[in-house]
């Protein structure tokens, strides 16, 4: 029996460049290929605030290439020496090199002064950016499972942030950053036990030594910058690996994403908002000065500048040292500073309250299911009520950080703005929570108001018994889907019993717990939405409608 002969394989077409030889083995050996195909159709949704991220990580980029380029030129040396540079106010005058080299970069530079500027500026940009993207996680609930630790490697960008721009700010050794510097390290001294020992080590022996300028330069550069990258990368493989959460909408659910693909058009948008942020920042830079060292001149221990203020982020911390009064013990043979040591203490305590809140709300809960649709701040009014409580103290200390120039500005005494801070500390949180949580339940009892009778038109119709209505038009479908989809949480009717044996304090915690519960989505505490009964009770011609249209 003769053999067959299969038909040949379709010749392929020639490739002299050998372009495709190459990407199939660059791809068998990285698989980059099979991984922007399955990724790179993935699905955004499209919602302004979801720039608020792209603004940190556009911030972040911009800090990294001025920084480079800064580095070129910056000495981190504490070394003494003459200054014989083109600023004339300061010629022969002793400095460090560390300042004497922000005075290059500034002033013979060419451009240097506007990349100096453009780093802080996008320093300023990037904690106001990390901040703001937070707080719309928070109100809106993307913290919750599965995105916990999502928000925890974002959270913990905020205090690296604030870090990695305060050794920035203490490095160029001028006046007004070496009196930051000595705050630091008088909260450091404050620590109990080991103060003097990590002052020594952090400084190099007495204050301000020679040693402070170049392992702050190491802790900018290097070590807080590798530990941002590392989270930054892990935060978006988190986010890739859970996709985005979206706000409520028609046709959106818990198991889709309604959006853009990222490429082309996510991709096209991302691109000109980062060409966007970037000429936002550079044009700031160059229009709006920002700490003009030379006006400072060099730090010396024993001149402290006038007005001098931290930059914004750090504000919070220094508006509790300014209105915490001076209070000092000693205990066995040692002196505790408490006016330095408790407030790092509770600066520490609130963000720490607002870095674990995704804790809280699901032991409070109970909650262990998947949410991928966010929240409308009003329909979680005790969460909004903590929101803005704690936005209203940090803007509270912003100002007590200032105590001594809204003083001089406003001709009042600074004792008496140190007072009003220090009373607002504990009358204005409690208040503007009660406020929040009430302005959100009026907004919900608006919105259910809305869904069962409709908006008021201000048009008048005469029925036929004489009697003049209100014509109300009700929403349209969208709108109405908006305002119902959310869940109502119920709070917890009891938990299981506890084990024999359970200690007074798992008891004691088991009815917190269920107090807490109430608390949060008792019936005070949120309008019930509106059911699809009263909704067809209260419009019984729709459902004639609808039934004649069947």
């Amino acid at each position: 029996m003769p053999e067959s002969e299969s038909a040949p394989p379709p010749a392929k077409s020639p490739d002299p460049a050998g372009g495709s030889q190459v990407a199939d083995w660059f791809n068998a050996r990285s698989g980059l290929y099979t991984w922007s195909k399955s990724n790179m159709r993935r699905i955004f949704p499209d919602h302004w605030s979801f720039m608020l991220g792209e603004i940190c990580l556009y911030s972040l980029v911009i800090l990294v290439v001025t920084g480079v380029y800064l580095t070129l030129f910056f000495q981190p040396s504490m070394h003494t020496v003459i200054y014989h540079g083109s600023y004339a106010p300061l010629q022969g005058i002793r400095m460090s090199e560390a300042y004497e080299s922000t005075l290059h970069i500034s002033l013979d530079i060419r451009g240097g002064l506007l990349v100096r500027q453009m780093h802080h500026w996008a320093a300023l940009v990037l904690v106001a950016g990390i901040l703001a993207h937070m707080m719309r996680n928070f109100f809106s609930g993307g913290f919750r499972k599965p995105r916990e630790l999502t928000w925890f490697v974002g959270f913990s960008l905020l205090p690296l942030a604030m870090f990695e721009g305060l050794t920035g700010y203490d490095l160029p050794d001028d006046l007004l950053s070496g009196t930051g510097t000595r705050v630091v390290q008088g909260g450091v001294l404050s620590v109990p036990v080991v103060g003097t020992y990590l002052s020594s080590f952090l400084f190099g022996g007495e204050f301000p030594g020679t040693s402070y300028v170049p392992r702050f330069n190491a802790i900018h550069v290097l070590l807080i910058p590798g530990a941002m990258a590392a989270l930054v990368a892990v935060h978006l493989m988190l986010i890739s690996h859970h996709r985005h959460a979206q706000y409520p909408g028609p046709g959106r659910t818990n198991r889709n994403v309604v959006g853009f693909p990222l490429l082309w058009v996510r991709a096209a948008k991302s691109g000109g908002y980062f060409f966007l942020v970037c000429a936002l920042v550079a044009l700031v830079s160059a229009v709006a000065q920002i700490n003009p060292v030379w006006a400072y001149g060099p730090y010396r221990p024993d001149q402290v500048s006038a007005g001098s203020q931290p930059d914004w982020y750090m504000a919070f911390a220094d508006g509790l040292e300014r209105i915490m009064p001076g209070w000092e013990i000693r205990l066995w043979g040692h002196t505790l500073v408490l006016d330095v040591l408790i407030p790092l203490v509770v600066f520490g305590l609130i963000l720490a309250m607002i870095g674990f809140y995704p804790l809280y709300e699901s032991w409070v809960t109970g909650d262990d299911s998947d949410h991928h649709l966010l929240d409308r701040a009003r329909n979680r009014p005790v969460r909004t009520g903590f929101g803005a409580a704690w936005m209203s103290l940090y803007i509270l200390l912003f100002a007590g950080a200032g105590n001594d120039v809204i003083a001089t500005h406003f001709d009042v005494s600074v004792n008496a703005v140190t007072w009003v801070v220090r009373v607002g500390f504990f009358v204005l949180p409690p208040l503007v929570f009660l406020v929040a949580k009430r302005a959100a339940l009026g907004l919900q009892r608006q919105d259910r108001n809305l869904v069962l009778h409709g908006r008021e038109t201000g048009t008048l119709k005469r029925l036929l018994t004489g009697e003049f209505v209100e014509v109300h038009e009700l929403p349209s479908q969208r709108d109405l889907h908006i305002l119902t989809a959310h869940d109502q949480p119920p709070p917890l009717a009891a938990l299981p019993p506890p084990p024999p044996g359970a200690s007074r304090f798992t008891l004691l915690l088991a009815r917190l717990r269920l107090r807490l519960s109430r608390a949060m989505y008792g019936g005070q505490n949120q309008i019930p939405k509106p059911t699809a009964e009263e909704f067809w009770a209260h419009h019984p011609e729709l459902l004639d409608e609808e039934a004649d249209r069947r």
